[in-house]
């Protein structure tokens, strides 16, 4: 239940089969947890756009709009607010797929609602871990998911964040592969290749627009960043 230094959340769950949401719903109201819902992509996109929301509970396989979709639109209009998608399919390459469109966490059907929980909280408290981080160009602010380089003003996902926290943390050593992982996955979650798509749609964010790039791989080691050339 909520407490002081654990309090409800705000929770959107866009999920278009009434028995699962009327379930989430349920459970996490119960828990403390402020719910909003809707039952298809396009209402569920334009809700997520309006922001005052903590975490979005997002299903993939939604009616107008599938969930993939959803999750791009929202990070392309400069939204970074945690995302745990929930879906059926449970292949890596889909696992993937949809952390590249910029989930945050992956939940497999069918699931623990007290797993749900646990997970939801854990997104909020890793937004909300730090203070800003500094090195050279490069900033990040967790409460606000953003990054700053030379002016320009870059949103993160969480698990974007998390990565370039850590790299920031550590910055100029490098930082290993595991570090990486439990930073951003926890103890029992991810591994190196959603670690790599992590890391691919962070060069292309903080990289690619500038002239010089300063995440480095060290290859069967881990990353690094580099400063000033």
């Amino acid at each position: 239940m909520p407490t002081s230094a654990n309090p409800g959340l705000r929770v959107l769950l866009i999920e278009d089969q009434h028995d699962i949401a009327a379930n989430i719903w349920d459970f996490l109201e119960r828990r403390g947890h402020e719910m909003d819902h809707c039952a298809d992509g396009v209402s569920g996109l334009a809700r997520a756009l309006r922001g005052d929301v903590d975490v979005i509970v997002l299903d993939l396989g939604l009616p107008r709009l599938d969930g993939l979709a959803l999750c791009r639109r929202l990070r392309e209009a400069g939204h970074g607010v945690p995302v745990l998608m929930l879906t059926a399919r449970d292949s890596l390459e889909d696992k993937l797929r949809g952390y590249a469109e910029g989930a945050d966490d992956y939940l497999v059907k069918p699931f623990a609602l007290r797993e749900l929980e646990a997970r939801i909280r854990a997104l909020r408290r890793h937004a909300h871990a730090q203070t800003a981080l500094t090195f050279g160009p490069l900033t990040y602010d967790p409460h606000s998911m953003t990054a700053s380089r030379e002016g320009r003003r870059i949103p993160l996902t969480r698990l974007q964040g998390a990565v370039l926290a850590c790299l920031l943390q550590e910055a100029p050593r490098i930082v290993p592969h595991a570090r990486l992982l439990e930073h951003g996955w926890g103890q029992h979650g991810g591994d190196v290749a959603a670690l790599q798509t992590q890391v691919y749609e962070l060069r292309a964010l903080v990289d690619k627009p500038f002239a010089h790039a300063m995440i480095q791989s060290v290859r069967g080691v881990g990353y690094r960043l580099l400063g000033a050339v």
